[in-house]
Formats: C-alpha cells, sequence, structure tokens
C-alpha cells in the first residue's frame, strides 16, 4: 500500500483544461508556454527529488475540449502497484484564466515528477520540457495566489489518513459494494480478452491493489467525459467513489456488448445474403428443369442474348463469356455489379460486324459535289478525287491518312465530310483540342473508379458502324504531361499495320479499325510530333484570294446566313461591290469566317427592320374597320380614328406601304452603319515606310500570312543593340546577324560612318517589331531586317509598295523560307504590289493563282544586295551584282 504523504501547505498550481488527472493515473505533457516551463524550471526541474505540484481542472467555455485517446495499457508504480497511464500531448495554457475563479475547480490532485527531459524548439531556440506525472492524492483550494507568471494554492489535503482507510476497509457495506465492482472490472477484463487485447497486468491489478485505488486506476483507464471524471475526482467518500467506478464501468462494458451485438448482427446479415444467392440459383436450377423460365423478365439473360447477336470475334466471345459467368456470381448490390455489367454492354453494342453499305463511287458526282460545296482549292479537289479513284479501283487499299493543314475558316472539316458523303459514309469527329490525357485515346483501365473508353471507341459505339469517316480534329492541340502523351497513343491508331488489333484499356480486347477513314485537320505542321506526322499525308490549304472570298459569300455564305437568320432576299440584297468593299475594308484573314459574321450583322440589321414591318402590318390590320367586322357602334370608331391620327398616316395608305415595301439594299453607308468605321483603308503600308528605318515583312502564323513591320532607330549610347515586341530566340539571332552584316559593309554601302570606321560609336539601335502582345519567332525576318537597319543609316524611305521576306546569312547569301503562298496573299489582300523571294522560292510560286501573280510583282534575289537594290527607290548607291 502507498504510504500516504503530508502535502506542503503551499503548491504550485498547472492547470488541466477540461482535463482530469486522478490519484494512480500517470500522464504524460509537454510544456512549450513561457509560464508552464517556468513552473517546471522552478518546481520541479531545479529540486533533487522532483517535488510535488497540483494539477487543478479547468473548465474552457471558450471552445469545446479536444478528443484525448486514452490508453488501455497499466504501469507499475513505485511500490509495485500497477496503475494507468494517461499519454498525451495536450499542452495545458498556464494562467490564461487566474482571473476567472469561477472556471476553475475547486479540488485537484497533487503529482509527483516521474521523469523530466529538455528540449528546444527549431528553429526559435524555445526552451521545452516533457514531463511525466503520477496523481498522488487529492487536495481542495483554500486561497490562489499568483507568483510570477504562474499560480500557487494554500492546498488542504483531502484523502482519508491510513487508520481512516483501514476503518473504511473493514466496513460490511464497502467490502460489499467493492466485491461488486471487482465482479464487473473482472466481466470487463473477460470481454477485452476475447477481443485479443493484452491485459494480463490489469487482471493481477485487480487481484492485488486495494479497493481505494482499484476505483481511481480503472476510471482512468478508460474513456470518459469531463464531467464523469470530476465526479470521480470530487468523491472522496470511499462509499461514493466505489459506487461511482461500478456506473462508469458498467456503461463502459455495456457499451462493448452493444457493439459486439451490432456486430454479430451484421455478419448474419451477411451470411444470410449467401444463403440466398444459394436460393435463389437453386430456384433457377428448378425452373429451368420444369421449363417454367421467362427470359424476357432476366436481363443477364436478355444481356447474353444481345452479346450473341453482336457478332464478336472467337477470342473476343470467350471473353465475353468469361467476364458473364463472372456477372452471374455477382449479387446487384455488390460495388463491382453496375460496371462489370456496363462494360458487357459495351461489347454488345460495338459494331464487330456492322458496316455500312457503301454505294458504287462515282467519280462524276463526287467532283461535282466537292465543286458545289467548296470553291477554289484546285489542289485539294484534284488529290481526293485521286484518293477516292483508288478506292474505287482497290476497297480494301491501305491508303494514307489525309491531314489538312491550314488556318481557320478555310473548309478543312467540310472537306472532310464531303469526302463521308461521297463515299456514302457515316461521318463522325472526334475533337483531340487540349487533350493531355492519354486515356482519352486508349480509355481507362477497368481497375479505376469511373473508368471510360477512349474517344475513338466510344465514337465508334456512337456512329453504330465500324467503317465510318473519322475526322481528328485539331490533331496539332494535343499536349503532354505526367498523364502520358495523346500524340503517342495515335500512332497505334494511325498506322495501318498496327490498328487492325487497336487495343483500347478499358476494352482489354483487340478491336479492328482498318475499315475506318482516318481524316485529321491542324493549323501548323511545327506541333506535331515526326513520328506521327510520318504516317499522315499533308495537304495545305493556305487560304484564299479576294476573288475567291467574293465567290464564296454569293455562291455560299449569303445564302446560308440568309436561311439562318429567318429572311430571304426579298427583305436584304447585298451587292457584289458591297461585298467586295468588305472584304478589303474589313477582314484580311486567310480564311472566311470573319466575311460570314460581318455578313451575319447585316442580316441582323435587316431582321430588325423586318420585324418591325411585320409588327406595322399587323397593327394596321387590326385597325383597318374593313378587315375588323367585330369592331362596330361610335365608340370604336373614335377611338380607331385617334389612334390613326397618332400615326400620322392614312390606314390603307399605311397598309399598302408596308406591304409593298422594297428590299433593304446595302450600300457603303448603311455598311459603315451596321459594321462601324472601316478597319483597313489601303494607305497603312504608305504612311508607316514614309519615315526612315521602316521596312514592310512577310510572316507566317497558325491564322495565315501577315505583314509585319520593322522599325529601327539609333540614338546616342554606347553602341548596344535593344530590340522588343516579344520576340523568340531565333529572331533575335536574325537581328544579331543583320547588325553585323551591315556594320561590315558600312563603307560599301556608304552610310554614314564615325571616326575610325564605327558605324555604332556613341551609339545605340533599336528596332521594334509592332504588336507586341503577339509573339513572334522565325528566320524569315533577316532580309526585312537588314533593310530597315540600311534605311535608318542611309536615310532613305524604303518603297512603300513593297514587302519582303527570305533568310539572311553573315556572308550575305538569302536563303529560303516557307509559307510562300500564304505571304504573297497577305501581301495582295493589304494592297502591295511588289514582293521580294529568295531565289530558291521560285518553285513555290507554282501555288499562287494567276490572278494574284497577274497583280502582285514577285522580285527573286540571291543576295542581299539584290533585295536592298529592289526595296529603295532607284536602287543603293554602289555597283550592284549582276541579277539571274
Amino acid at each position: 500500500m502507498r504510504e500516504v504523504v503530508e502535502l506542503p501547505e503551499r503548491l504550485a498550481i498547472l492547470p488541466f483544461r477540461n482535463r482530469v488527472l486522478l490519484p494512480g493515473a500517470i500522464v504524460q505533457i509537454r510544456c512549450t508556454s513561457p509560464a508552464s516551463v517556468r513552473l517546471v524550471e522552478q518546481e520541479l526541474w531545479q529540486k533533487e527529488d522532483k517535488g510535488l505540484i497540483g494539477v487543478l481542472p479547468v473548465r474552457d467555455t471558450q471552445s469545446p475540449p479536444p478528443t484525448v485517446q486514452l490508453a488501455d495499457s497499466v504501469s507499475e508504480d513505485r511500490d509495485g502497484k500497477a496503475s494507468s497511464t494517461l499519454t498525451s500531448d495536450y499542452q495545458p495554457p498556464i494562467g490564461k484564466q487566474a482571473n476567472e475563479p469561477s472556471h476553475w475547480h475547486s479540488s485537484g490532485v497533487a503529482a509527483r515528477a516521474l521523469h523530466l527531459s529538455r528540449g528546444m524548439e527549431k528553429p526559435s531556440g524555445r526552451v521545452t520540457y516533457t514531463v511525466v506525472l503520477e496523481g498522488w492524492c487529492r487536495f481542495s483550494v483554500q486561497e490562489m495566489n499568483a507568483r510570477g507568471p504562474y499560480n500557487t494554492a494554500l492546498v488542504e489535503q483531502l484523502d482519508m489518513t491510513r487508520a481512516e482507510m483501514d476503518q473504511a476497509e473493514r466496513d460490511p457495506e464497502v467490502q460489499s459494494i467493492a466485491r461488486q465492482f471487482k465482479m464487473i472490472a473482472g466481466e470487463l477484463i473477460s470481454v477485452l480478452e476475447q477481443k485479443h487485447r493484452k491485459v494480463g497486468r490489469t487482471k493481477v491489478l485487480l487481484e492485488t491493489a486495494p479497493a481505494h485505488r482499484l476505483a481511481d486506476i480503472f476510471v482512468a483507464s478508460f474513456e470518459g467525459s469531463f464531467d464523469e471524471r470530476l465526479a470521480m475526482l470530487d468523491a472522496v467518500d470511499l462509499k461514493k467513489r466505489l459506487t461511482k467506478a461500478i456506473e462508469l464501468v458498467t456503461r463502459h462494458l455495456q457499451t462493448i456488448r452493444v457493439a459486439e451485438k451490432i456486430s454479430q448482427k451484421v455478419e448474419g446479415q451477411l451470411s444470410k445474403s449467401q444463403k440466398e444467392f444459394l436460393l435463389r440459383q437453386q430456384m433457377r436450377a428448378i425452373k429451368e428443369e420444369l421449363g417454367d423460365t421467362d427470359d424476357d423478365d432476366d436481363d443477364v439473360i436478355a444481356l447474353e442474348r444481345k452479346m450473341q447477336g453482336a457478332g464478336m470475334p472467337g477470342n473476343v466471345w470467350k471473353h465475353a463469356q468469361r467476364e458473364l459467368r463472372r456477372l452471374r456470381k455477382m449479387q446487384p448490390q455488390q460495388p463491382g455489379y453496375s460496371s462489370a455489367r456496363a462494360y458487357l454492354e459495351l461489347l454488345a453494342d460495338l459494331p464487330w460486324q456492322v458496316s455500312s453499305e457503301e454505294r458504287e463511287l462515282d467519280l462524276a458526282a463526287a467532283k461535282e459535289r466537292l465543286d458545289s460545296e467548296h470553291y477554289g482549292l484546285g489542289k485539294v479537289k484534284k488529290r481526293i478525287i485521286e484518293y477516292l479513284a483508288v478506292r474505287k479501283l482497290k476497297p480494301d487499299a491501305r491508303g494514307p491518312v489525309l491531314c489538312f493543314v491550314g488556318p481557320p475558316g478555310v473548309g478543312k472539316t467540310s472537306l472532310a465530310s464531303s469526302i463521308a458523303g461521297a463515299l456514302g459514309r457515316r461521318f463522325i469527329r472526334i475533337s483531340l483540342g487540349g487533350v493531355k490525357d492519354e486515356a482519352d485515346i486508349r480509355g481507362h483501365r477497368r481497375t479505376y473508379i469511373g473508368s471510360m473508353p477512349g474517344r475513338l471507341i466510344e465514337g465508334i459505339k456512337r456512329v453504330g458502324v465500324n467503317n465510318p469517316v473519322m475526322l481528328l480534329d485539331e490533331i496539332d492541340k494535343t499536349g503532354t504531361d505526367v498523364r502520358g502523351d495523346p500524340a503517342s497513343a495515335l500512332l497505334e491508331v494511325l498506322d495501318p499495320e498496327q490498328h487492325r488489333t487497336f487495343n483500347d484499356h478499358y476494352l482489354n480486347v483487340p478491336f479492328d479499325l482498318s475499315k475506318v477513314v482516318f481524316v485529321a485537320t491542324a493549323n501548323r505542321i511545327q506541333p506535331i510530333p515526326p513520328p506521327l506526322l510520318d504516317r499522315m499525308e499533308v495537304i495545305e490549304l493556305p487560304g484564299y484570294t479576294s476573288e475567291e472570298k467574293l465567290k464564296i459569300a454569293v455562291r455560299h455564305l449569303i445564302p446560308r446566313v440568309l436561311d439562318q437568320h429567318g429572311i430571304t432576299s426579298d427583305h436584304l440584297q447585298i451587292p457584289e461591290p458591297m461585298v467586295e468593299l468588305m472584304i478589303q475594308r474589313y477582314t484580311r484573314e486567310a480564311g472566311v469566317r470573319n466575311l460570314e459574321r460581318h455578313l451575319a450583322a447585316l442580316a441582323r440589321a435587316a431582321a430588325v427592320k423586318v420585324a418591325e414591318r411585320e409588327q406595322a402590318l399587323r397593327i394596321s390590320r387590326d385597325l383597318n374597320p374593313e378587315s375588323t367586322p367585330v369592331l362596330g357602334g361610335s365608340l370604336a370608331d373614335g377611338e380607331l380614328m385617334m389612334e390613326v391620327e397618332a400615326i400620322g398616316m392614312p390606314m390603307r395608305e399605311m397598309a399598302t406601304s408596308v406591304d409593298t415595301a422594297s428590299p433593304l439594299l446595302i450600300d457603303e453607308a448603311a455598311l459603315e452603319k451596321a459594321l462601324g468605321p472601316p478597319k483597313f483603308d489601303g494607305r497603312e503600308a504608305a504612311e508607316r515606310v514614309a519615315t526612315p528605318g521602316v521596312a514592310v515583312g512577310l510572316v507566317w502564323t497558325a491564322f495565315g500570312g501577315e505583314v509585319q513591320f520593322v522599325e529601327a532607330t539609333a540614338m546616342v549610347g554606347k553602341g548596344d543593340l535593344h530590340l522588343t515586341g516579344q520576340l523568340g530566340d531565333v529572331i533575335k539571332e536574325s537581328a544579331q546577324i543583320a547588325l553585323t552584316w551591315v556594320r561590315a559593309r558600312a563603307a560599301e554601302l556608304k552610310l554614314a560612318v564615325k571616326e575610325q570606321g564605327n558605324l555604332m560609336d556613341s551609339r545605340d539601335v533599336h528596332i521594334h517589331f509592332p504588336a507586341g502582345a503577339v509573339p513572334k519567332d522565325g528566320p524569315s525576318a533577316g532580309v526585312t531586317l537588314v533593310t530597315a537597319l540600311v534605311s535608318l543609316f542611309l536615310q532613305r524611305c524604303v518603297r512603300a509598295d513593297t514587302a519582303m521576306t527570305g533568310e539572311m546569312t553573315l556572308r550575305g547569301l538569302v536563303l529560303p523560307v516557307g509559307g510562300v503562298k500564304d505571304k504573297i496573299l497577305a501581301a495582295h489582300r493589304c494592297g502591295i504590289k511588289r514582293v521580294i523571294l529568295p531565289e530558291k522560292n521560285a518553285k513555290d510560286l507554282m501555288e499562287v493563282p494567276a490572278a494574284i501573280l497577274a497583280n502582285v510583282e514577285v522580285l527573286l534575289a540571291k543576295r542581299m544586295e539584290d533585295v536592298l537594290h529592289e526595296a529603295f527607290e532607284g536602287g543603293c548607291p554602289w555597283k550592284p551584282r549582276p541579277k539571274l
């Protein structure tokens, strides 16, 4: 038995917020606040016998008490007796509410420090203590005082003396209550033993510990609320303490038994489900023997019949049967039942043997259809007719995958639809723009939650045949991230040697894609990976000329826009000169989408007029007495006369004017009213190059060719080169090469050279590419940069009707560039009459329409001197090399 300890008259108080420490319990705390650290240092750390401190419960009314898990383990005290251990990382705040005594409990437990360890927090360097405290005896607070950062209290011991305890334990009533408590505690230990918990030391404790210690130790060993532990702390009388302990341990025992009962009931329900499954299987077998089955009511049998009619290949059918047997063994309530059924339904819905019947190809009809749906594009139409001719002669030919590359709005998608119409096949479009997940192509594996097939298999299922024309739209817009590379997954799709056994991860069986006609579209070639580009035949659609846009607008766009807005040519008429004016002043794109938008704006304006006329006609008919016999009497006639006078026009004249209204004819004033001021006036190039140091270049973008102005200026400085306009690395290198070439030939070009022949002495050069928000890169601006610099140093203006493109070397050679047709079309749209091209690009002029070449003079240059000779009026001040 533990000896009764005489408490000192005053104890340092450590508050336990929403926690109660009982005698015999052991708790581990970590002290980090300045007040608690100071208390531990002065009262425990500096004393050899580690001393005693008071642990006082504090009720926190500001926040709910935190949850702390109590351990079921026990440890031995100094007397060899076992006591409950409570381990917690909870840091009780010291002195937080010392000025509010109503929150402090009136009684507490004196605690002894069993272990102290000192630490330091990083990176603050603050000292912390870890203290293991053992509850010793109860006390009551007589008076509370503050000693520096922590509190001290005048205390009075509440525990009975040894003589009083011996006398209380000899009381028959106490002995009876103690036996009852040990019996209930024994039942609890037995239940815990059945749950495979280690309670050996607790069992020994039950047999050896005295009754007055046993109640506190057991209550401290199990979970309980703050109020329950406070009641246990206040139970100084042994009878009350044992009675309270019996109540708490009984409640804990009942909780464990209820949990076991619920667990047994759940296990019984599972067994019942298994029993019902076996009975259903037996019932199904009995019905089959009796011939009393109803296949229509059995969803699984209906699914099996659907799978049998799908025409799956042999290996796929074996796999489907295996999955079907697995489905039969599952209950509808099981988590995997719905996913397994969805997979089998996909196998049954796929068109394994279903093909659309191709009609005999009529090349003349196909050509006529292409001409009726698309104007121009002669080279593209010729290649499509060749493709269709090969398909006619050899239907199973492994033809190439056509990839239409061009700016937006030039008719790439509609060309693919025309191919499907010519072949008599169904058409489906798969959008690949922004796809970054490889699973969008190959599908997700069925092990993932929410898995689904890829876009190709889903599209085949949706179209319902295995030989559609499938458009892979925006194939250059696929990306790569941690989820895989969709472009690499397309290699198997577009390879004629591999797509016969295309394996979708979700499908997990091969599907034959060899009968599918694949067509791809892209805006640019550069983003497409070379292995994927190698599997396709690129057909470029550079854009339309102004004449072609005019014909497209008259034949296709205007009728479609009028139909979309519910009006006809009787309501709106747009003459061809106005369409041509719209093309010149409002659109400079490669395609026709902006042109269609402007035509739609005119149609909307006409729709407003037509709607107003119809409303006025309806009002006039309502107001006409002859056509409205219901309105009679002098009152009605008077009202009608008042309304007619307000309108200011006789009724018959108003009705006649509405009925015979002329269509809205678009002229230049109506065009500007509907579309606003003109965006382009044709004088931009002349105004921009009116000062020296400006040259006109031609560039290629994803939206077609464009005209780019290059501006250069010089200022006082240290000979540095400044570049602006959101430029890429390649175009920055071109600027460096251009400046180096001009400086090396300054004397030959008769430029304004400073002392010692240094062109850049005491001045900086700044080159700017306008439209700084648009990224620019590429080597084709080399000759334009040199021309701008020579114009700056010569103080001579470049010809306003001349634009140029080409890459330049340090030796002055002009190298060929790409996108020649797009650039010449852009120059023609901007009203430029002369274009300087590299000599080696002469072969590309065959793709330029003859009508454009008739209006644009193309000048070929082999060296940079040839470019400068043609760029300035009257040539340059040196003798040019002979032109080739």
